[in-house]
């Protein structure tokens, strides 16, 4: 079993006598508008999607269990304001839901946790780091020079917002929810998301609530990116080990 949710109590009390240690993986991400092609829920399907890729390579490993959280699929989206679906909620919030989750396991032994996030809302990012430190656990902060340098040039560019790198996992991942003849139809939009004084996708020139080249997108890439971020994962988790 890989869903931490799909086990039984006495599987989870089993969990300490397992020759395997025991990682759990929290998925992380934000419920918003991801241009007119993409689902709202983007973020916390590419979490979900890392998680799974990781738990998948691992699974035969003699030493490490990976079980992958219910998601937590709420965050801070204020870029979103004035668009139809998102769904913020504020940073306390946030940190009070992820650190008492954090914290019931850490009290029942389960202490070896890594946060997986997608969602790159500045705000939202302060939060996460702030859970990972006061819970003592782990955090794979993608916009970290160490790994967006393995990442794509249009992640580092900082125009992923539904753009080439997000719309190509979604058609890896999940192509039923694309609207791939919408997509590739999109010009392009160039707004650069970590440049500070962004406060919201309508005032940054993202009238429809993407930027980069989402026309570009392929399948092909998604997989080539999820293989990258796959290792990323596997990497956190062994040093979490």
């Amino acid at each position: 079993m890989t869903y931490f949710a799909e086990l039984s109590s006495p599987q989870v009390a089993a969990l300490a006598s397992d020759e395997r240690v025991p990682v759990l993986l929290l998925p992380v991400g934000a419920v918003e508008p991801h241009g007119p092609h993409a689902p709202l829920g983007t973020d916390p399907l590419i979490s979900r999607g890392m998680c799974e890729r990781a738990a998948a390579r691992l699974a035969g490993d003699p030493g490490v269990r990976v079980l992958i959280l219910p998601e937590v699929p709420y965050g801070v989206t204020r870029f979103a304001a004035g668009f139809a679906g998102g769904i913020s909620i504020g940073e306390e919030t946030l940190y009070a839901l992820l650190t008492e989750i954090c914290g019931a396991l850490t009290e029942q032994g389960l202490t070896r946790i890594l946060l997986v996030n997608n969602h790159f809302e500045p705000a939202h990012l302060v939060v996460l780091r702030r859970v990972a430190e006061a819970a003592g656990v782990g955090f794979v902060d993608l916009v970290r020079r160490r790994y967006s340098a393995r990442l794509t040039t249009e992640f580092r560019s900082g125009e992923c917002h539904a753009g080439q790198y997000e719309t190509s996992l979604m058609l890896a991942d999940r192509p039923d929810l694309v609207d791939a003849a919408v997509q590739r139809d999109l010009p392009p939009v160039h707004v650069d998301l970590a440049r500070t004084g962004v406060t919201d996708f309508v005032s940054a020139g993202m009238t429809e609530a993407y930027c980069g080249t989402p026309a570009q997108a392929t399948a092909e890439e998604g997989e080539k990116t999820f293989s990258v971020l796959t290792d990323i994962l596997v990497e956190a988790i062994r040093e979490l080990v």
